[in-house]
Formats: structure tokens, sequence, C-alpha cells
């Protein structure tokens, strides 16, 4: 395999075409990508959300499946169902749209709780149980779930179980105007997202995976990740702090961070620069808090204000 660091450029570089001016967030879900973990996009309508599916999807040369989140959508209609065939007199299992390499769960908050639960065992366990028998997901596997944070009727809010499952929790925005320009320049006869051309393979991706893992990260930068995820529980705004699965995807993504960043070891700054996208959806503020106008970024900054920094002098 080539240099992990300029697969992921590729990658990048190549999603780009589509998404513009957005190269942070382009960064989050490659690296997210990277991590093999799950991403929640949080945005309102037309900034291009399911376009950046497609178009990781694409480039990846992964399969890709879409599924449109309704209240009347049943958890068969997401893991599959069994059906008998009158030739063969045995059932069949005929799988569903998340047994796919890329899976767009669209508007995954207009679900009712018992459809959003038949994501849980798919996300964490990369199988689903349908009568009885498992059937393993397609590796790599990446759900990258949306949802419109401004439109509440007739939604149903995450449980927290379920957003803990999400690696990532990232908002795109709107582009600026000059970017904004760009855009419809770019589809003035055709979408960029026809034309994009595949320029890596699954096979490499789990490549990239596996050398993600293989970042090396000092056991004071260990310490540094869950002393912060540990801060958010103890935290006086926060009802409900950051899981140890909140530590393991900071301490994940930082490794993927630093690949990108052509290093093949942990800094700090990897830590901190993705401490609010790791921990941020994982903790619930307080109703007093919430009072007050408290923000979940307000909570991870002070977090990250009180836990001291390996390696830095204490200050008077």
């Amino acid at each position: 395999m080539e240099d992990p660091k300029i697969v992921a450029e590729r990658i990048i570089q190549n999603v780009e075409r589509v998404i513009v001016g957005k190269e942070r967030e382009l960064r989050l879900a490659i690296t997210a990508l990277m991590c093999g973990g799950h991403m929640l996009i949080e945005d309102v309508p037309g900034v291009g959300k399911t376009m950046l599916a497609r178009a990781i999807a694409t480039s990846t040369g992964c399969s890709f499946k879409r599924i449109q989140f309704t209240p009347d959508l049943l958890p068969s209609d997401i893991s599959g169902v069994s059906i008998y065939n009158q030739k063969l007199s045995e059932f069949e299992f005929r799988p569903g749209p998340i047994l796919a390499q890329v899976v767009l769960a669209d508007e995954v908050n207009r679900a009712t709780p018992k459809t959003q639960s038949a994501l849980l065992e798919a996300m964490e366990e990369r199988q689903v149980t349908v009568d009885g028998i498992t059937h393993k997901m397609p590796a790599p596997f990446m759900v990258l779930a949306t949802q419109n944070p401004i439109e509440y009727e007739g939604t149903f809010p995450l449980p927290e179980a379920q957003l803990d499952r999400f690696l990532i929790r990232i908002h795109l925005g709107y582009p600026s105007a000059t970017d904004e320009v760009l855009v419809l320049d770019l589809q003035q006869t055709s979408h960029p997202v026809d034309t994009i051309q595949q320029v890596t393979d699954p096979n490499e991706i789990l490549q990239l995976q596996k050398a993600v893992k293989e970042i090396y990260v000092d056991p004071l930068i260990k310490q540094y990740t869950v002393e912060l995820a540990r801060a958010t529980r103890d935290h006086e705004s926060a009802y409900l702090g950051a899981s140890p699965r909140g530590s393991l995807a900071l301490f994940r993504t930082s490794q993927a961070r630093a690949l990108l960043e052509g290093r093949d070891f942990v800094t700090p700054d990897d830590v901190k620069e993705l401490a609010l996208v790791t921990l941020g959806h994982r903790i619930i503020m307080s109703p007093g808090a919430k009072v007050k106008g408290a923000t979940v970024a307000d909570v991870v900054a002070d977090c990250l204000r009180r836990v001291p920094v390996p390696g830095a002098r204490a200050r008077a």
C-alpha cells in the first residue's frame, strides 16, 4: 500500500470537487472513515449532507445505500426480511439497505424509536439479526446519519445509546458568498457528484484503517484523553458526561488526525482539536445549565482549560 496520508488526501481532494469550501468538515468525515466509525451530520437542509455521503462512497468505490427515515418506516425495512421461496421450499434472506458499505440514514430522527433501534446492533456489533440468524456487515462499513436541528415537529430525538454510537458529530454550515457562487458555476450544466471518479478501493480503505491503529500514542496522551472524558462527567453543567466509548473515540480520531498531518505519533493538540466533535454529542446538559444558556461547547472548552496538558509547564 502507498503512503496512507497520500491515499487519504486523494479522497479529500476528490470529495472537495463536490463539497466546496468545507475542508475542515471533509477532513473530519474522512477521519471517521479512517477510524471505521460512524458520523452524525446535524444541519439545516440544502447544505450538502447527502452529497457528502454519495461523494465519499463514489470516491472509495464502496457500495452505497440511502434510507429515508419516516414515521412509518419499520425495522425490517432497514435490516431486511426472510421470504419463503416456494421453488426451494425454504426461507431466504432479502438483505435490507443497511447491508451496504456506506449507508446514508437521511433525517434519522424522523423514525420512531423502535425503528431507530434497528441501527444499534448494526452500528456497534457490525451485524444484523433477522429471525435468529446473524448476518455480518460488509467491510468497510460506515453510517452517515443526518438530522435537521431546526424542525422538531414530527421528529423523535435520538436516544443517548444511539448518539453514543456515532464516532463524531459535525455541522456543515452555510458556505461563504464566494463559495456559493462557485457552487452555482459547478452545477450550471451538471452536478459534480455525477462526474467524480473512484480514487481508491475498499481494500485500501481497510489498509488505511489498519495504519491508523499503528500510530503511536504516549501513555501521558492516553491519560490526558481519559481525564478529559472524566472531566465532562464531573462538570457542574453536565447531567451526563462522555462515556468510555467517548474516550475511545477521542483516542482513535487523534490517531487519524496525526496520520493526516503526516506524523506517526499523537500530540496534545490532536486531542484538543477533536474533543468537541467526539465528546460533545455524548454530553447531556443539566436543566439549570440550559436555563443559564450554557452549551455543550462551553462544557468541553471549560474541561480543556481545567485538565493539565501533558508536557506543559505549570502556570503561576
